[in-house]
């Protein structure tokens, strides 16, 4: 058996896979984040651990005799986070997270400093990344950035917990401005011009490769054995890939979770920063990945399920029945956007309300942006170079036959489903915890899942999304200069 857990912005997932990559049982924990301070967004790292042991408790109870025949861990979460720890490895600040846009005049001096920099790292300064808020932090808290001895993205603080070792893989690595994604190692030149000592960086591992082993500790903490392989696991994104064996050149999928992301593997390095696109070294050895990351993905669907205080299932079926009937537009940028727009300072809206509109067209309105997104992606993968011709879909998003219809539509292309797949990033990392313990060859650990569905788009609805992604794209243009 081998365990796969991926550290999430809302939750904490846990799964349990056989031998032969079947998945076993699942659990989950949730977590909550802080946004104190627009822009901001932040969490507790003991959060994390507490809700990893909690998922893993409730996993040993399940099935005890499949908990205790793990023979190996692999860890996924959340990237790009800030992790600030101090000469006796404790947190300092509550971690700053992926979608945090504090740091956005820290990009500038990135930027004007090093104006290569998105050709080095694979991305233009954004402040999602992790190396902008480092920069913000000596500006902005000098007290906490004169005592930092160690940067930790999230999952890697859990590493910590479980094995003593500061580590962290390249896909991982590959978000925090960092890392040469060509040389997949750590830059000092990088780290100059974000003010940041190389000393304070983990080391870097393959996905594929062991980081550490579970301490007597950590191992009492879950019920595991002591002496367990930590694998260093991936960033979600990655993860991902890993989940449905995307890892040659080509292979693509969407995931929509929290995030979204339309992710493209490659053999090579191929850096296109002007289209907002991630380059980025993939968690397997000698591959890398293209990757058009939007930070709101299908959360705009749980935001309006709470505003509208309704399930996100009965809203889906109201927003189907609404047919051809007018609804208005939404713009999804709730936490501004990176791809395309590397725009922290927008947020999302609706226009075009009536009195007739009514929730199940609001909820049309917002299944429509999400699309319009990944059109949005998917023309920026294209200026970098590459095609999507059959992506996949994973994510809590893509249980709805619905929203993947209505992407198939907008996008104009097929996409097919996966059996199993929301499960996603854990299913990846489990699956690198194979290979890490030496069970498997990581072509056999790689295996696609089989298809549940493919999705055909609807060459009816072609001119209805084409008409309505012009006026998407059109207010967005209109309101990118307001000022909230």
């Amino acid at each position: 058996m081998y365990l796969g857990i991926d550290i999430g912005t809302s939750a904490v997932k846990a799964v349990v896979i056989a031998a032969d990559g079947s998945e076993i049982a699942s659990r989950s924990e949730p977590l909550s984040l802080q946004t104190p301070k627009r822009n901001w967004s932040e969490q507790d790292p003991k959060a994390w651990w507490d809700a990893t042991c909690a998922a893993c408790g409730k996993l040993r109870q399940d099935d005890p005799k499949s908990w205790q025949a793990v023979r190996a861990i692999g860890l996924s979460g959340q990237m790009h986070g800030a992790v600030l720890l101090d000469v006796d490895r404790q947190v300092i600040r509550p971690a700053i997270l992926w979608n945090d846009g504090r740091s956005m005049a820290q990009c500038r001096q990135i930027e004007a400093r090093l104006p290569e920099v998105g050709q080095l790292c694979g991305v233009p300064a954004m402040p999602g990344m992790t190396a902008p808020k480092v920069l913000w932090v000596k500006e902005n808290e000098p007290e906490n950035y004169r005592r930092i001895r160690h940067v930790l993205l999230p999952k890697d603080h859990v590493r910590l917990m479980m094995t003593g070792a500061t580590a962290t893989d390249m896909a991982d690595a590959a978000g925090t401005m960092w890392l040469d994604q060509k040389e997949r190692r750590w830059s000092d030149l990088l780290c100059e011009v974000t003010a940041t000592d190389p000393s304070w960086l983990p080391q870097c591992f393959e996905g594929t490769q062991p980081s550490g082993e579970l301490t007597p500790e950590a191992a009492g903490a879950l019920g595991l054995t002591p002496g367990i392989i930590v694998a260093a696991g991936a960033g979600d994104a990655a993860a991902g890939a890993m989940g449905v064996g995307a890892i040659e050149d080509g292979d693509a999928f969407i995931s929509l979770g929290t995030s979204g992301q339309l992710f493209v593997c490659s053999d090579r390095y191929q850096p296109n920063p002007e289209s907002v696109v991630h380059a980025f070294a993939h968690c397997v050895p000698e591959r890398w990945s293209t990757i058009a990351a939007m930070l709101n993905g299908a959360s705009p669907m749980q935001w309006f399920a709470s505003i509208a205080n309704a399930d996100i299932d009965v809203l889906l079926a109201e927003a189907q029945a609404l047919g051809e009937k007018r609804a208005p537009f939404f713009l999804p940028y709730l936490t501004g956007e990176r791809t395309p727009h590397n725009n922290a300072d927008i947020r999302g809206g609706f226009y075009g309300m009536e009195t007739a509109t009514d929730r199940g067209a609001m909820m049309r309105a917002v299944v429509d942006a999400i699309a319009y997104s990944f059109c949005d992606a998917r023309d920026a993968i294209k200026a970098a170079g590459r095609e999507i011709v059959l992506p996949a879909a994973i994510g809590g998003g893509s249980r709805s036959d619905f929203v993947l219809q209505t992407m198939s539509d907008a996008l104009g292309l097929p996409i097919q489903r996966y059996e199993g797949a929301q499960t996603g990033p854990a299913l990846g990392v489990a699956r690198l915890a194979m290979v890490a313990c030496g069970d498997v060859s990581l072509g056999d650990a790689a295996v696609k899942p089989g298809i549940d569905r493919v999705f055909e788009p609807d060459p009816g609805k072609a001119d209805r999304h084409a008409a309505r992604l012009a006026t998407y794209r059109a207010l967005y243009k209109a309101l990118e200069p307001i000022d909230l």
